[in-house]
């Protein structure tokens, strides 16, 4: 009995602990649908500026953020939830062979900047994300970005790992306020999805998804 009583203990623990996460997950979201809105607009026009006027998308993120780079670039090109011609993206090699062989030439924390280098071109736009801790990476890929010049959206946790620093005038930068870096990619993926949503929105006007 002692060790039944004990079991559903440990289960309701458990429960209410996976029940906090969607709690904190919503508690982050609701201030950051206010707070970011009209920066995640701007930054909605300015794809589509890109894109129209033949240019391309550039993404890439520190860590567990070149994830998320990598799968905005996939629904980029293919679709979001409509139906549409592909958008040009591309995800920055972030692990696997092409970055290997950047290190291995001794490109270290210029491996980033260097497939911006080869990459981009005026009027593309550089999507950034950071997600917590110091990205000299990224800052690198950001100033090579400027002189492609080429505009830097930055989506990025509270403290930016100093990436705010490398920023221009005509960037956009969209910081996440939140000390969880599971808070912060969480609101971030939401971010993505507010940001293809607004360029379809754009593009085919007002629409239900198929």
């Amino acid at each position: 009995m002692q060790s039944e009583r004990s079991h559903m203990m440990g289960r309701t623990m458990l429960e209410q602990r996976i029940q906090q996460h969607f709690f904190d997950a919503a508690d982050a979201l609701y201030p950051a649908a206010e707070l970011h809105a009209r920066v995640l607009g701007d930054a909605a026009q300015a794809l589509v500026a890109c894109v129209t006027a033949g240019g391309k998308v550039l993404a890439c993120g520190g860590g567990a953020s070149a994830a998320l780079a990598s799968y905005f670039c996939a629904v980029f090109v293919g679709r979001f939830e409509r139906a549409r011609p592909p958008l040009a993206a591309q995800p920055l090699a972030a692990d696997g062979a092409v970055l290997a062989s950047l290190l291995a030439a001794g490109h270290g924390e210029q491996a980033l900047a260097q497939q911006v280098m080869a990459l981009g071109q005026a009027g593309d736009v550089l999507l950034v994300l950071e997600s917590g801790g110091s990205s000299p990476e990224l800052r690198a890929a950001v100033v090579q970005a400027h002189a492609k010049d080429m505009q830097v959206i930055a989506l990025t946790s509270r403290s930016a790992g100093g990436l705010e620093t490398s920023l221009g005038e005509t960037d956009l930068h969209i910081a996440v306020g939140q000390e969880r870096l599971a808070r912060v990619r969480e609101t971030q993926l939401v971010m993505l999805h507010a940001l293809c949503d607004a360029v379809d929105l754009q593009l085919l006007g007002e629409q239900d998804p198929l």
